[in-house]
């Protein structure tokens, strides 16, 4: 996969997205469209089916998160969307990752981490590091259950799993890379990418980071999970 992507900017603020245009556009990366508000991003989205989407979490008429939902929900199976947030941990961001988006990025990010970010998810790759997601999720699931009755986006039947992907599913959500899993089980890392692999598969989920949610919306890992020694 070596071209370029082409990506969406959705923002209320004109000069993010055209600041942001820029940086891309500067290395060679297309914006086929923008879009001011989540209405317009689901309709842009829908139109152009770009590889990803920077997505504002505020923003008027829809906001960002109900926008994902749209846009993930909507069948075009090659779309992926990064989060826009001014906050570090801003209680948005497990909403929308559970609503099926790759990570998150900071308005502030330099122009070398936002391009890299957005040639990191292109790849279906999530751009939250496994540790950073669980303490989005720690700190914001079980307020996010007892607000919204649980977490939308995210389905799967872990009795689908054999013995050794819930395993990998375990110590993967308790903020393990792949190298640290291939150790920990002493296997090759490519085993384990193909257990990683296969539990996606299974479960219908887009990246880790989803992986990740169902952990722990299923109860399989929980905020006291010890971290692996």
């Amino acid at each position: 996969m070596n071209e370029a992507p082409r990506v969406v900017i959705a923002d209320d603020q004109a000069l993010v997205r055209s600041g942001f245009g820029m940086i891309l556009a500067a290395d060679g990366i297309e914006v086929v469209a923008e879009a001011a508000d989540g209405v317009e991003a689901v309709a842009v989205v829908r139109r152009t089916r770009p590889d990803l989407v920077l997505m504002d979490v505020r923003m008027p008429r829809l906001d960002g998160i109900e926008a994902t939902r749209q846009i993930l929900s909507g069948g075009t199976g090659v779309t992926r969307v990064l989060i826009l947030t001014t906050y570090d941990l801003d209680h948005y961001v497990y909403a929308a990752l559970s609503a099926g988006a790759s990570g998150f990025l900071l308005k502030d990010v330099s122009p070398e981490h936002l391009v890299a970010a957005v040639r990191l998810v292109r790849t279906g790759d999530a751009l939250l590091a496994p540790t950073i997601t669980r303490r989005l999720i720690e700190r914001f699931a079980r307020r996010d259950e007892t607000a919204h009755g649980g977490v939308q986006g995210v389905h799967g039947d872990l009795s689908q799993l054999t013995p050794r992907e819930l395993e990998v599913l375990r110590l993967l959500a308790t903020g393990m890379s792949n190298a640290e899993l291939a150790d920990r089980l002493v296997l090759s890392p490519t085993t384990v990418k193909t257990h990683v692999a296969r539990i996606l598969s299974k479960l219908e989920l887009r990246d880790r980071v989803q992986a990740v949610v169902l952990a722990y919306e299923t109860g399989l890992v929980t905020p006291n999970t010890p971290d692996p020694g």
